[in-house]
């Protein structure tokens, strides 16, 4: 079959919209027809060149639609069930799924690769093979995807705002409550306030964090965590540190979470400062992995009992928490309506983006048509 499709043919370049072939599913793999997508920061990162992929890759990463087709074998779901899509597909039998650690999956290895498990391609154009970010391409309007990457959720909830549990919400709900061990009456830092850190300041309001401070250079985003239960905010780490020495009588903070769009050295250097004896430096963001970010004294780790973390998708389990976390906003008690700032279509794909360039947005949602 036929299918639209947002394609990056390298780095530096803005996405194409393209028309391509698509093959249908094979063993273990189904035919979703996307209903939304959402547009993270994490896509930027192969435009910027901090990620390298095989080009050419279809973008999108957070996905939720409705399965159209299943391959032999299939167990998971079937026809016509709702889905939103894991970026980390989990098998559940390697070692990772099989010790809990369903986040670092085996068959995540090859994410931005592009490919299905087994090696091969589902999007073509003559006789090119066109890869699928995070081997889902949410920004086409059909994909045949593995049924590890998908997770069936409540048909009654509306898949455009149940999308954003597929990346960012879960990233930074999980790296406030699971990777940051966040507990009632502790004292919280979140750098960046995106798609990933407005979600982990939900997630630390919502462990009971006595403080949720939270750093952005732009004063929309950090109004938007005020109404996300940060309880307080501010444009520069220095006045964060000032206020967090202040409400903690000297003391630091428990937690730093840092959730920026591109992690440099200077904003690492800032967490690790922040948190006091035993604190927890947790880094959920990106940067290129060539690129050495983390630059801090041993002596004081050592000393103050410090922690710096790395954390991938918030150190969730994805079968588990993105159900979890739509029945929490089922009942009232996670907000995900209210960080959609604007919707667009999959030809706006680029005005999307550069307005998450611009901090015209928290989270930005392609709206598929029908």
């Amino acid at each position: 079959m036929k299918t639209k499709a947002a394609v990056l043919h390298g780095p530096g370049t803005a996405f194409e919209l393209m028309e391509l072939d698509l093959d249908g599913p094979c063993e273990g793999e189904v035919l979703i027809k996307y209903t939304a997508a959402g547009l993270c920061h994490s896509d930027l990162h192969l435009i910027d060149n901090d990620l390298v992929p095989r080009f050419p890759i279809i973008g999108g990463h957070e996905g939720a639609g409705i399965i159209e087709d299943v391959g032999p074998g299939v167990t998971k779901v079937e026809p016509g069930d709702h889905v939103v899509c894991s970026f980390i597909p989990s098998c559940g039998t390697c070692r990772y799924c099989s010790t809990g650690r369903q986040n670092l999956c085996d068959l995540g290895a090859t994410i931005l690769e592009g490919h299905m498990p087994d090696g091969s391609f589902r999007f073509h154009d003559g006789g090119t093979d066109y890869g699928a970010m995070c081997m889902l391409g949410t920004f086409a309007e059909r994909a045949t995807i593995s049924q590890h990457s998908v997770v069936k959720v409540d048909d009654w909830l509306p898949l455009e705002t149940a999308v954003l549990v597929g990346c960012g919400v879960p990233t930074g709900w999980a790296t406030a409550n699971y990777a940051g061990g966040v507990r009632a009456g502790d004292s919280v830092v979140v750098y960046g306030i995106g798609g990933i850190g407005i979600n982990a300041v939900q997630g630390a309001a919502h462990a009971g964090a006595k403080h949720v401070v939270a750093v952005d250079p732009i004063r929309f985003k950090l109004d938007s965590a005020l109404k996300m239960g940060a309880t307080h905010a501010f444009t520069t780490a220095a006045e964060a540190a000032e206020k967090v020495h202040e409400l903690t009588w000297g003391q630091g903070a428990d937690q730093a979470l840092i959730t920026v769009g591109t992690v440099e050295e200077d904003v690492v250097s800032s967490a690790f400062d922040v948190v006091g004896k035993g604190g927890t430096v947790v880094i959920t963001g990106l940067a290129n992995p060539e690129k050495l970010t983390v630059h801090v004294s041993g002596g004081v780790m050592t000393l103050f009992e410090k922690t710096i973390k790395g954390t991938l998708f918030g150190s969730a389990n994805p079968q588990y928490d993105i159900v979890r976390l739509l029945r929490l906003y089922d009942a009232g008690q996670l907000k995900l309506d209210e960080l959609v700032t604007k919707k667009y279509t999959l030809d706006e794909v680029n005005e999307g983006y550069q307005d998450l360039r611009d901090g015209k947005n928290i989270r930005g949602v392609i709206v598929h048509g029908t």
